[in-house]
């Protein structure tokens, strides 16, 4: 493949969603920049996918002359720090319910596991192109027990159980694709599960790297009808937003390089960005 095959077969994968994950996003929107360094590669990457600050942020970045490797390295040693401070919020025999998929959970929980941890995971398929399945195989492959959810089941998975008066899940982690002044983005069914962690009194953890917080609006993306139902009966309209909005009330704390602090306290720290 030349340069322009490589160009645009990433940004095809970005918007057809074979590369997710607001972090894979941005690396592989990094690399394609790298082979045509211009204001109009930048702007046909951004518009891959509206929602995604980290991406606008390394492209920024790029555009400024710092080096892929620099780029690269903050996302290592972010993650290794946040790998850390997941470590020791999770303690054996703990109940975690996560949706969709996120590179910085699942790679802090892959790391919990490898330092000995036992612990479940309560997961969601994360309709309509169920990016839940590739986290139940990820987090399988490194030996942790997933018990996987449909998506209009999340009220199952999150309240208590019908013979035990017990909570089916005692934390929740879930990943961001933009952090805001006042609240997070991320996968469509985050608002619903945040809303029944505050019914039932469980914290609620939001884990993400500080480059996603972003000072600008930020659109919710609306996908393809046809990836809901392909070929539906006209007349039928169809809603496939693939974001929503999660109010900072909702949130116990975030989870980045900065440490586990509360939402206030994560914007101090991210003020200068």
């Amino acid at each position: 493949m030349n340069k322009l095959q490589t160009f645009n077969k990433i940004v095809k994968d970005i918007k057809d969603i074979k590369i997710q994950g607001a972090r894979n996003v941005a690396k592989y929107a990094l690399i394609a920049y790298s082979l045509f360094p211009t204001r109009k590669s930048k702007d046909i990457l951004l518009k891959t996918r509206p929602t995604e600050p980290m991406m606008e942020k390394v492209l920024e970045l790029a555009e400024q002359g710092v080096s892929l490797k620099k780029i690269f390295l903050h996302f290592e040693i972010t993650q290794d720090r946040i790998n850390k401070f997941v470590f020791n919020l999770i303690k054996n025999k703990d109940k975690i319910f996560t949706h969709c998929h996120s590179s910085n959970v699942i790679q802090a929980l892959i790391y919990t596991r490898k330092k000995g941890k036992n612990f479940e995971i309560y997961n969601t398929e994360t309709r309509p192109l169920f990016q839940g399945r590739k986290t139940a195989k990820e987090l399988k492959k490194a030996g942790i027990k997933v018990i996987m959810f449909i998506d209009s089941a999340i009220a199952t998975a999150i309240e208590k159980e019908n013979k035990k008066d017990r909570l089916f899940i005692n934390k929740i982690f879930l990943g961001a694709d933009a952090i805001t002044k006042k609240g997070i983005i991320n996968k469509i069914g985050s608002k619903t599960i945040s809303e029944l962690a505050k019914i039932h009194k469980i914290p609620i953890f939001i884990v993400a790297d500080s480059w996603k917080f972003t000072k600008k609006k930020v659109p919710i993306e609306q996908r393809k009808l046809n990836e809901v139902w392909d070929n539906a009966p006209k007349k039928i309209k169809i809603q496939n937003p693939a974001f929503e909005f999660v109010d900072k009330k909702y949130i116990t704390k975030i989870i980045s390089e900065y440490g586990t602090l509360p939402f206030n306290d994560f914007l101090k720290k991210v003020k200068d960005l």
